[in-house]
């Protein structure tokens, strides 16, 4: 069976078409740059019976190379529609602010409404160290170069240095690529970006308060913003659990004007 690369009109809704692709010539050759299944066992009384497994045995890592080829045809076809920004897809850019939070279900007043949405405290507070970082490290470089650093040793900054590269380049690796793609791109694509990113910031929270005040309150910084974060959770809890009331029951929770907790900001 293979997907064309063609796609249907607009009655079927954009998507490719799934086609069968007999073996004419009667060669059983199989290999094709389109077909994405094989039929591997197929019982037909009038077809003689052959030893398939010749043609089906294949190395690991060639169907791991193959596998991720056939991924990424398929996800370049799922082509973006400009209609539907903001409603439900949105651009990369949009991401780290949490612009655009994504309607899960219908949004009538007595279905279960369930909202993509983050904890924007952290959601907010990772972009900013994860955007201040680069600008950080030029600006050490500068100060080191005029001999006036901040760090009080090289073994300090190295500390700092050889957690924090990993952390943000995980960060990085997880986002930047997205730029790049031709395919549909949702919130949630950012979720993996956004693990590596609260890493860095607990990382960077905890070498604050271990620098200041030679970590006198450390632990009580780090219960602090432990209730903080947790007390935002729970506010915006309905979104996560479902809310089975008039959504203009939750207009207190839109915090960003592109929120479309209760108006129907980007109708198709």
């Amino acid at each position: 069976m293979r997907v064309g690369s063609q796609h249907l009109p607009t009655w079927g809704w954009g998507q490719s078409e799934v086609t069968c692709l007999p073996d004419k010539s009667g060669k059983k050759n199989v290999k094709s740059n389109d077909v994405l299944w094989y039929i591997e066992h197929n019982v037909n009384p009038r077809v003689p019976k052959d030893d398939m497994s010749r043609y089906v045995s294949s190395n690991f890592f060639v169907d791991m190379i193959q596998l991720n080829i056939e991924m990424g045809k398929t996800n370049n076809a799922l082509s973006p529609d400009v209609n539907k920004y903001n409603v439900l897809e949105s651009r990369p850019e949009s991401w780290p602010l949490l612009t655009y939070p994504m309607r899960m279900v219908g949004w009538g007043d007595r279905s279960i409404k369930y909202y993509e949405i983050g904890n924007p405290v952290l959601w907010w507070a990772c972009a900013a160290v994860c955007f201040l970082y680069p600008l950080r490290l030029l600006v050490w470089a500068l100060q080191a170069r005029r001999g006036c650093s901040r760090w009080r040793s090289v073994s300090e900054f190295l500390d700092f240095w050889d957690n924090s590269k990993f952390l943000w380049g995980g960060w990085a690796l997880h986002y930047i690529p997205f730029f790049f793609f031709g395919r549909v791109l949702y919130l949630h694509h950012y979720l993996p970006a956004l693990y590596f990113g609260l890493l860095l910031l607990a990382f960077e929270l905890d070498m604050f308060f271990k620098s200041w005040r030679r970590g006198r309150y450390l632990h009580l910084a780090a219960l602090g913003i432990g209730f903080v974060a947790c007390v935002v959770f729970l506010y915006f809890s309905p979104f996560t659990y479902g809310w089975d009331r008039p959504a203009k029951e939750l207009a207190g929770r839109r915090w960003l004007r592109t929120w479309n907790i209760y108006e129907d900001l980007y109708a198709m």
